[in-house]
């Protein structure tokens, strides 16, 4: 990454929290490196060097700053702008996948091999795939020590590391403090509220501004009874993580957004924060986005309407396909109680006060899919094929994908049509720069704007985000009565069954 040192520096000196999360500062003379809105005095031009991410800087040498601690700051937004080879990367070491696997995992993710893909992460990032990986782990450890009761030890292969001793020597390395040092310091902060037992209460921050009401409607609209629940402004869901089933407590804060994880296994806790992360959005540049979008006058009335304005992802790519299936042709409120349907049925049970079940595997789906499911025989074949498809393997639907691919091999599916297939790709890869212009409610939303939403280069590279606008502006107008939108909410065209 091509880091402009003047810019940079302007953005330290400013303390701009806008650019946390996209570079860190490295202080030769002390040693630690910050994030850019770190409150310290800012240190001397000749003092200082910038690299694209903290693994970089824990790879030079460098140690985390304990008092803006840039490891909690915001991702960067170029892991969903960029679509290049160190962005995907990017998005599967978040999720685990080298801790998991190893490199040789991510790597045949990727299709790539292991020394072109080291050589390209080091000179993209400064630091190859298990410094990286290293990176989160720490971070991991950090969160499990501060935020949890929990023995070191036990922490020590919760994180991903190998041995005590390897978890040891990587706190003090990246933190300048012992574990134990660190949850004492921890213990003297007053935490939001006691969290409950088995469940680590983090705050996951967020670049303001954030529009509440579009991600509020958004999930609540869709939330599937026993799987998803929204009340009183607090989205309750279960999680299929890799080492089992969590669920999830989120609730928006003005700066951050307040997740109780619940966890069977604390192996799952990054992966579970890059996934609710990534289902909100938080890694945008709202700021960024707004200012492109605003530039056009007819959109821009929605803009500054609605500033802030997300692209809600998805927790499981294989989830976010199935339902999206089940919905064609019908209203989400309709494709909300279909899902609750198959969940009750095929789902695995939770112990939850609220949620009963989490999503059932492809492979439940494709082999009891048929006694479920219901509505047209050739919707439900095709959902049934799909299912086997991913449990299978000759489907592969993750973020580690390039969209041009993602979309194809869709496609290439009976009963996935365009919409459906821009819609999974956008939501599972975080693109920013997909229109969906066949959607019914975005052409409502078009027509009251009077904006053409068949040209597809206006918005570039936040064509997502206009999306979002105009269903937006639709879904408004509906409930003000001076639109039909079909019960007001997204739907398929009828080409998506073929």
């Amino acid at each position: 990454m091509n880091l402009d040192f003047d810019r940079c520096y302007r953005a330290v000196s400013s303390r701009d929290a806008r650019f946390d999360g996209q570079f860190v500062t490295a202080v030769r003379t002390t040693g630690i490196y910050c994030r850019p809105s770190c409150p310290a005095i800012t240190p001397k031009r000749a003092n200082v060097t910038f690299l694209p991410t903290a693994a970089a800087a824990q790879q030079s040498g460098y140690r985390a700053c304990r008092r803006c601690l840039p490891d909690a700051a915001p991702g960067s937004p170029q892991w969903n702008v960029r679509s290049d080879l160190a962005a995907r990367a990017m998005r599967l070491i978040s999720d685990g996948v080298v801790d998991r696997g190893g490199v040789d995992a991510l790597s045949a993710a990727l299709g790539y091999s292991t020394r072109q893909l080291t050589r390209t992460l080091t000179a993209e990032l400064g630091a190859g795939p298990l410094a990286l990986a290293r990176a989160h782990r720490a971070h991991t450890a950090r969160l499990l020590v501060e935020t949890t009761p929990m023995p070191m030890a036990d922490i020590a292969f919760a994180a991903g590391f190998a041995s005590i001793r390897q978890f040891n020597d990587t706190v003090r390395d990246v933190f300048a403090a012992t574990p134990s040092r660190m949850r004492a310091d921890a213990a003297r902060r007053v935490p939001d509220a006691p969290p409950a037992a088995g469940t680590v209460s983090l705050r996951l921050p967020y670049r303001p501004p954030l529009d509440r009401d579009w991600l509020g409607w958004f999930l609540s609209a869709h939330a599937a009874e026993g799987l998803e629940r929204w009340s009183d402004g607090e989205y309750r869901r279960t999680l299929r993580l890799p080492h089992g089933v969590g669920v999830a407590v989120l609730r928006f804060a003005d700066t951050h957004v307040r997740a109780d994880l619940t966890l069977g296994d604390m192996r799952d806790l990054a992966p579970a924060v890059a996934r609710v992360r990534h289902l909100l959005d938080l890694d945008a540049d709202p700021q960024a986005v707004d200012d492109a979008l605003r530039a056009d006058p007819d959109l821009a009335p929605a803009v500054a309407a609605t500033p802030g304005i997300r692209v809600p992802g998805c927790v499981d790519p294989g989830e976010l396909l199935l339902r999206t299936m089940i919905g064609q042709q019908i209203s989400v409120a309709a494709a909300a109680t279909h899902t609750a349907r198959l969940v009750a049925a095929l789902g695995d049970p939770v112990a939850d006060p609220y949620l009963t079940h989490a999503f059932p595997t492809p492979a439940t789906v494709a082999a009891r899919g048929h006694e479920v499911l219901t509505g047209p025989a050739r919707r439900v074949d095709a959902i049934v094929a799909v299912a086997a498809a991913l449990a299978e393997g000759t489907l592969t639907v993750h973020a580690g994908r390039t969209a041009a691919d993602l979309r194809a091999d869709l496609l290439a599916h009976r009963g996935i049509g365009v919409w459906t297939a821009d819609y999974v790709v956008m939501r599972t890869l975080a693109d920013p720069d997909v229109l969906l212009g066949t959607d019914l409610v975005l052409k409502q939303g078009a027509r009251l704007l009077g904006v053409n939403p068949t040209d597809q280069s206006r918005w570039t590279p936040w064509r997502s985000y206009a999306s979002m606008h105009l269903w937006r502006t639709a879904l408004t107008a509906a409930d003000r009565g001076r639109v039909d939108t079909r019960t007001a909410r997204p739907v398929t065209e009828p080409e998506d069954i073929r």
